[in-house]
C-alpha cells in the first residue's frame, strides 16, 4: 500500500530547534518491523547533563556528572518499559504508572487511556510540560501489532485545566507519527498543538537512528533511543546515542 502526504522526520526535526522530547512509533517500510524513537533534548544544564542507560526490562535516564545534578525530580525516569507483549515509551514517569495500572489490572484494551487519567502535564512553571506517552501492543500470531499516543497539556497555558488527547493507530507498512514536548522553542516554550504528524518511515533502526540522531539541533539534542521489533519473530534490535560519553 502506497501512503502519500507523509512528512520527511529530517524536516521537521531541521525546522524546529527545540521540539523538547519526542516520540515516534510506526511500521517500517517493508511492513517487517515496529519501530519505536524516543529522544530527549534540554536546554539547561541540568537537563543537558543526562545519559540514556538500558537494563533489562527497561531504560532509564542518569545523570552524566552525578556531582552536577541539581533537581532530579523531572529528568530521571524510565522512558521505556517492557510489559508482556507490550512496549510502553513516555517522557516521564508516567511509564511507571501504565505499566503499574496493567500489571496490577490487566488491559481491557483501555488500561492506557484509564491509568493516563490519572496524571497531568508537568508542573513546571511557565512551561507546563505536556506529557507524552505511546504504547505498542504485538499479536505475534497475526504478525502485526496496534499502537497508541497520548498527550496530556495544559489547557492554553492554564494550569487549572489538564487536556487529555489519546490516539489510536493500525499500523500501515511505511508510515509512523512523531509527537513532541514543544511546537518550538520560546519562552514559555508552547506546547505541541495539534494531531500527531504523519512520517515516513525506513526499514532499519540504524536507518531511524542517523536520521533523527543528525537532524536534531546540535545545541540542544542529549540522547536518543531507537527500538525495532520483528513482526515475524519478536527479534529487537536496539540503538542507544549519547551526546555526552
Amino acid at each position: 500500500m502506497s501512503v502519500k502526504g507523509l512528512n520527511e522526520i529530517k524536516d521537521l526535526l531541521s525546522a524546529n530547534s527545540y521540539p523538547g522530547r519526542g516520540i515516534i512509533v510506526g511500521k517500517s517500510a517493508d511492513g517487517k518491523s515496529a519501530m519505536i524513537a524516543y529522544f530527549i533534548m534540554g536546554r539547561s544544564t541540568n537537563s543537558r547533563n543526562r545519559i540514556f542507560e538500558r537494563y533489562e526490562g527497561g531504560m532509564r535516564t542518569k545523570a552524566f556528572d552525578e556531582s552536577k545534578l541539581v533537581d532530579p525530580s523531572l529528568i530521571i525516569y524510565n522512558p521505556f518499559l517492557e510489559c508482556g507483549n507490550a512496549d510502553i515509551v513516555t517522557n516521564g514517569d508516567q511509564t511507571d504508572t501504565v505499566r503499574d495500572y496493567i500489571v496490577k489490572n490487566g488491559d481491557d484494551g483501555y488500561a492506557f487511556e484509564k491509568s493516563l487519567h490519572t496524571r497531568e502535564f508537568e508542573p513546571d512553571h511557565p512551561n507546563y510540560t505536556p506529557r507524552i506517552s505511546g504504547i505498542l501492543n504485538y499479536d505475534y500470531k497475526a504478525q502485526n501489532f496496534n499502537y497508541k499516543l497520548s498527550i496530556l497539556k495544559s489547557s492554553d497555558g492554564n494550569p487549572e485545566v489538564c487536556d487529555r488527547y489519546f490516539y489510536s493507530y493500525l499500523p500501515i507498512a511505511g508510515l509512523g507519527h512523531f509527537i513532541h514536548t514543544y511546537e518550538c522553542d520560546g519562552n514559555p516554550i508552547p506546547s505541541f498543538y495539534g494531531e500527531p504528524e504523519r512520517v515516513k518511515m525506513p526499514n532499519t533502526a540504524k536507518e531511524l537512528a542517523d536520521i533523527v540522531w543528525t537532524y536534531l539541533n546540535e545545541d540542544n539534542k542529549v540522547s536518543l533511543f531507537v527500538r525495532t521489533v520483528s513482526l515475524a519473530d519478536g527479534k529487537t534490535e536496539e540503538i542507544i546515542i549519547n551526546k555526552n560519553k
